[in-house]
């Protein structure tokens, strides 16, 4: 995909305030670990997630994606009336219906001439609704699109937890069960639209996805449990991105050696020393999150993007290459001039 005429006008974030340190989680599984042979620490030292946040119990994610909403509004100095299209990117959701985008844009106060919808593509999703936002303003479809996200890991990991904290628990449920123990939680929102030609937003060039649907079942997750082969998810994953990155540079016409700045979906450490060292690519040119969020699923990245720029590192000039890799497996990789 190219466009032309499409840019990233601004961005808002909500992190959420209680801050939960993988030495706690390993704390309430304490007697499992002991059973199976592994000490309290484990947790950070293999995968580099110090802590993750949570929000207050009870908290939904349209609450928290609709607020990041309004802080990317407000950056825009934009109203809700002027969102011609709201989507809703989580793959935690308020209900099974209605669309958690009705929610977000029910407490937006969006017109009643906005289309709203979710989509759902696991950690590829937040990339997913901003291209298909693009597509819409290049066909002059739209003029304005809002894309959020609302992640919520309190649940999935307290339930994961009192599963592992069973007697009967094995080594193997408790490998099946530990990339649960980084997933965090955030919210993240972007105001995609129009480029008026004022060199007022960011713009967007283009992106390249591949699929690998052949692994589609290396992670599999309901609403109370995640089951994960993490060792084949990295291997095929870093597949994967070793396949769409050279596509992306001769579809957006960079050499890798070009890119200021990779934005990356987080996941772990091994994740990211893996998947950098096959591709050739210099660390420093990527801000780690995961330590302090944990992975926070679709909205990893735009918070990423959010935080590097609200602390001076993602500056207007800078070339950025968005990409992640979802379970399904799937892998975009999306061009950016800041």
């Amino acid at each position: 995909m190219k466009w032309t005429n499409v840019c990233i006008d601004s961005l808002g974030y909500v992190l959420p305030p209680h801050v939960v340190t993988s030495r706690q989680l390993e704390e309430a599984i304490a007697p499992t670990l002991n059973r199976v042979g592994l000490p309290v620490g484990q947790l950070e030292q293999l995968t580099g997630v110090k802590e993750r946040r949570w929000w207050d119990e009870g908290t939904v994610p349209s609450t928290v994606a609709a607020q990041a909403g309004a802080q990317a509004l407000l950056r825009a100095q934009m109203k809700a009336s002027d969102i011609d299209l709201l989507i809703n990117t989580s793959v935690c959701r308020d209900h099974l219906e209605p669309a958690t985008a009705a929610l977000v844009g029910g407490k937006l106060g969006l017109s009643r001439h906005s289309m709203c919808f979710d989509v759902a593509n696991a950690c590829l999703g937040f990339l997913n609704g901003i291209s298909l936002a693009a597509n819409m303003i290049e066909l002059g479809q739209i003029e304005t699109a809002l894309v959020v996200d609302g992640e919520s890991s309190r649940e999935p990991v307290t339930a994961t937890l009192e599963r592992l904290a069973q007697a009967d628990t094995t080594s193997d449920t408790l490998r099946a069960n530990y990339a649960t123990l980084t997933l965090g939680s955030g919210a993240a929102a972007a105001i995609v639209r129009r480029d008026r030609g004022d060199g007022t937003g960011h713009r967007l060039h283009s992106a390249e996805t591949l699929s690998a649907t052949e692994h589609s079942e290396l992670c599999i997750g309901d609403v109370g449990e995640m089951q994960t082969d993490s060792h084949g998810l990295l291997v095929r994953g870093i597949e994967l991105c070793s396949q769409t990155l050279p596509k992306w540079v001769e579809t957006t016409g960079w050499p890798l050696e070009t890119v200021d700045e990779f934005v990356c979906h987080q996941v772990s450490l091994t994740h990211f020393l893996e998947c950098f060292k096959r591709l050739n690519l210099p660390l420093e040119k990527a801000l780690l999150t995961f330590p302090q969020l944990g992975n926070v699923g679709p909205a990893s990245l735009p918070l990423t993007l959010a935080l590097g720029e609200a602390q001076g590192r993602i500056v207007p000039g800078k070339r950025l290459c968005l990409f992640g890799i979802g379970s399904g497996l799937g892998c975009t990789a999306m061009g950016v001039t800041w």
